[in-house]
């Protein structure tokens, strides 16, 4: 039985880290997909490259990942560009969506060696969060856009809160601020840093929550996130 639940467990985590079937999309979805997920990945792969990263807090990341701590990284939505690169290769598992754009985001993000649990707020969310929940559970850390995937910008959302009570993983906010950049007209200003800027990562102390939180814990710890990602954007 214990094999048993060990080879569930094995699998669970490799399939978010491993391309999906495309089968269900037609021919041209399936060009579609692989032809936006290699723009995406080359856009930010040289972008990245390019980029003079200066971090400050990184003793809070180190804190976060000590004893054995798998964090919850947590971030707002429009900083998502330099973000997915900074922190790559680092096994973060993220929540896409179920769609043909949640697709090619998916295998993009996985070249970068996120893993992905598929859902989203709108479309699958309990059931993502519960698959983000035995990743971490599995070692996997966890990254959360909290003001996504629709907004309202810069208003944390409880997912991060609620995933750290079920698993006891701390919550790791940080912040990316690029100082040459242009703004997307969308509802997350999304940043899309220019070549060869600098930005500059802030990193903020790990927010802890018990597993007997309440509501009233919940909403305190989520005012407590949101703080401290204001905080960070001062």
């Amino acid at each position: 039985m214990m094999n048993d639940d060990k080879s569930r467990r094995d699998e669970r985590v490799a399939r978010a880290y491993r391309f999906a079937d495309l089968a269900r999309y037609t021919f041209k979805q399936r060009l579609a997909i692989k032809t936006v997920d290699l723009i995406f990945y080359v856009l930010i792969s040289f972008i990245g490259r390019t980029t003079r990263f200066e971090v400050e807090g990184w003793e809070h990341w180190q804190t976060a990942n000590a004893d054995g701590q798998t964090p919850i990284y947590a971030f707002w939505h429009g900083e998502i560009f330099l973000a997915t690169y900074f922190f790559r290769r680092r096994r973060i598992v993220v929540m896409t969506s179920q769609s043909f754009d949640g697709e090619y985001i998916a295998r993009f993000i996985q070249r970068f060696g996120y893993g992905t649990a598929r859902g989203s707020t709108t479309r699958g969310g309990t059931g993502a969060l519960i698959e983000m929940m035995r990743l971490v559970k599995s070692g996997c850390p966890a990254g959360f856009s909290v003001d996504g995937p629709r907004g309202p910008a810069h208003v944390a959302q409880p997912g991060a809160i609620l995933l750290a009570k079920k698993t006891g993983a701390p919550v790791l906010p940080f912040s990316v601020h690029v100082k040459r950049k242009f703004e997307v007209p969308s509802w997350d200003k999304l940043q899309v840093p220019l070549p060869f800027s600098r930005a500059r990562v802030r990193i903020h102390a790990p927010i802890y929550v018990p597993p007997d939180a309440d509501d009233k814990v919940i909403d305190r710890k989520r005012s407590e996130l949101q703080t401290a990602l204001e905080a960070l954007s001062v």
